[in-house]
Order: C-alpha cells, then structure tokens, then sequence
C-alpha cells in the first residue's frame, strides 16, 4: 500500500472516532428521573462538581457513559444548564451536574448504570 493512501486511510479513521456527539432537546421528567428525549436514564457522576460548569467524564469514560449532548444555542431552564465540555461541546446538566446517558442500558426506562461503582447515580 502507498504512503499517501495510508495517510488518507489514517485522517480519515481518526475523523469516524473524533465525530462529535449529535446534540438532544433538553432532557424531561419522567417516572421520577431524568431521562434523554429517546426516554433514557440519565446519571449524574460523583466526580463531577456542581455548578463547576466542567464533565470529569472525557474519552474512554464519555464512551460508556455518552454526555447528553447540548445544541450550541440551547438554554438554561429551571434546575436544567449547560456546561461546555473539555472538547468546546455543549451538555446538559441537572442541578449543576452534566448528566450522562449509560450504554448497557437498552431500552427506555432501563436503570442498569444506577450506582454503577458507586459513583453513578440515576438523575432525580
């Protein structure tokens, strides 16, 4: 293989994992949580300070736990903000706290990143 295909083979690899998330409408009550507008769980992380306006959750962690993602000109309303993430994204966040969404949980309503580690609690 050529030199030059293989850079264009590697650009274009590294764009596909740096795609930045698609933003979400701003995250609802429902059954006493906080779920996505897909009706998601969404958490809060322990390691995240309140009113910081910063995710500790960045790469590997941003994976299994994908930021409720922001539009660039959404608004606060009520306990809802938005924090601007390490990589200039946009994301929710509940009572101070960016909230995540948990990808083993399949399905609407599904709970399982509920005190995952002891650090993951569901958004109430």
């Amino acid at each position: 293989m050529n030199t030059r295909l293989l850079s264009t083979l590697a650009v274009a690899v590294a764009a596909a994992f740096s795609l930045p998330a698609q933003a979400e409408p701003a995250p609802k009550m429902a059954g006493g949580m906080l779920v996505n507008a897909s009706g998601m769980t969404l958490y809060t992380f322990d390691r995240d300070v309140a009113g910081s306006g910063k995710s500790m959750c960045n790469g590997p962690c941003a994976t299994l736990w994908p930021p409720a993602m922001a539009d660039a000109d959404a608004k606060p309303a009520g306990e809802l903000t938005v924090v601007t993430r390490d990589d200039g994204a946009r994301q929710w966040a509940f009572k101070g706290k960016p909230v995540y969404a948990y990808a083993s949980d399949k399905k609407a309503g599904d709970v399982a990143g509920d005190n995952f580690k002891e650090v993951w609690h569901i958004a109430k």
